[in-house]
């Protein structure tokens, strides 16, 4: 028997994790982290809903933080099993997890400050520390190679499948073989945009039951050919008015190929030969690098370019700025620059301070090209704020804003509904999704038993 508990992304979008337990076997797919607002700090420090000693394995389906981001907290609770994940996903985690130590560690730094030292207690520390995340990284174990079956116990193994959602993002499938009878779920992880240039389309396969991601199952993305012109246009339209662009960017994979599609632009005369580019975020500048290390997880295409030598990330004007100073220099640009900086949904980072230079001024353009949880900063920019509050100050909002679909990292309602025809799944368990979408997609599912788990809600297969 499989017995199935949900413990994050349950009617919600973010904080996958879920848990699967047979063969004398417990099994967690994912262990990530409530985004969306500071005030989920209390959400991500509760109890697990399970004791994390008792886990054996973590079989990782991809480096976003709300897919790994509570890894440490894991094994500071007293996780000691075994981490499972694709070599890139291996190294883009270890680059995400110090990265949100850090971040954790300034902003409980800030509350503390903030505070009436009277009242400082628990809520003021991070939810874990830089070295909670350099522990985690003692437990990742085998390296997983798509399509190649992984044993975690005699009856029982698991298979990553490419997802094509970020570099190294898998499905994971579960086969269980008890006497003559055999079981299988499949975790769709998030899925990919199959039309996009670097990365292959999501694979399927059949299975028993399958957990589904439901991000976008209420809608179709705007096509990518005609999102990239949108944002040549925008490009082209912003420089001949003085302006700059600001790019809000994730910096995995939605960086990446926003300078695949501006090195294209510019090569095929799209876009100005003199075509200044920031990327503007220690975190996407060494993304970049991690990608240009795994090339065996592109197209052929692309793999293609980097065997002849030519990296398909690089403009000749592109500036990678690491350092503070370098970052604070480029405020003193008023025009005729691309800058990108994280977070994608301007709940932190450099962006913050590229945003207050330029949303006061009506020749720059914000074009936001991720998706905008409720609550967050770039959500209400989005949403139409007349003016947002930035470092203390009401910034008016006088540039133009620009959201282009196109560039989803996750595959639309119909790829959605493709993927899930090729499991021919008996039961479907939906999750990382809002509660609405949820129910809109899961209304088109058919010859499948439909669940949308609440949080802990515990299943028997």
């Amino acid at each position: 028997m499989m017995r199935l508990s949900f413990h994050g992304a349950d009617r919600g979008v973010t904080g996958s994790c879920h848990l699967i337990e047979c063969a004398g076997r417990r099994v967690l797919i994912d262990c990530g982290m409530y985004q969306g607002g500071r005030e989920l700090h209390e959400e991500n420090a509760e109890p697990f809903g399970f004791d994390p000693a008792a886990i054996d394995y973590v079989l990782l389906t991809h480096a976003h933080l709300d897919h790994c981001g509570r890894l440490p907290l894991l094994a500071r609770r007293g996780f000691r099993g075994e981490i499972v994940a694709t070599s890139a996903s291996r190294e883009l985690a270890r680059l995400v997890l110090l990265d949100a130590a850090h971040l954790q560690e300034e902003e409980a730094h800030y509350r503390k400050r903030k505070s009436d030292k009277r009242h400082a207690g628990h809520e003021d520390a991070p939810l874990y520390t830089t070295l909670d995340a350099l522990n985690s990284f003692d437990y990742f174990g085998r390296t997983a190679v798509y399509g190649q079956p992984l044993e975690l116990a005699p009856d029982l193994r698991a298979n990553f499948l490419d997802a094509g959602h970020i570099l190294g993002s898998a499905s994971v499938l579960i086969e269980h073989q008890e006497q003559a009878t055999r079981r299988s779920v499949l975790f769709s992880g998030d899925l990919g945009n199959a039309g996009r240039p670097l990365l292959r389309a999501p694979v399927a396969v059949k299975s028993d039951a399958v957990v589904m991601e439901t991000t976008y199952g209420d809608r179709k993305h705007k096509s990518l050919v005609s999102s990239v012109e949108e944002l040549y246009e925008v490009v082209t339209d912003t420089f001949r008015r003085g302006g700059n662009v600001i790019i809000p960017t994730f910096a995995l994979e939605r960086a990446q190929e926003l300078l695949y599609f501006l090195r294209e632009g510019r090569e095929q005369g799209r876009l100005p030969d003199s075509l200044p580019v920031f990327l503007d975020s220690p975190m996407a500048i060494s993304a970049t690098q991690i990608f240009e290390r795994h090339p065996e997880c592109y197209k052929a295409e692309t793999r293609e370019l980097f065997r002849e030598g030519n990296d398909p990330f690089h403009l000749p004007e592109l500036q990678f700025t690491r350092e503070k100073a370098d970052s604070i220099a480029i405020n003193r640009i008023t025009g005729g620059a691309i800058i990108m900086a994280g977070s994608g949904m301007c709940t932190g980072g450099r962006i913050r301070h590229h945003l207050k230079n330029n949303l006061g001024r009506q020749e720059a353009s914000v074009v936001f090209v991720g998706y905008a949880a409720n609550g967050t900063l770039a959500r209400d920019i989005v949403d139409g704020a007349k003016q947002v509050r930035l470092f203390g100050a009401e910034v008016p909002v006088r540039s133009r804003i620009h959201t282009i679909g196109g560039f989803s990292a996750h595959a639309d309602q119909a790829e959605l509904l493709d993927w899930h025809g090729q499991t021919s799944a008996d039961r479907t368990f939906l999750v990382h999704g809002d509660e609405a979408v949820m129910g809109r997609f899961g209304a088109l599912l058919r010859d499948t038993g439909v669940e949308m788990p609440k949080p802990n809600e515990v299943f028997e297969l």
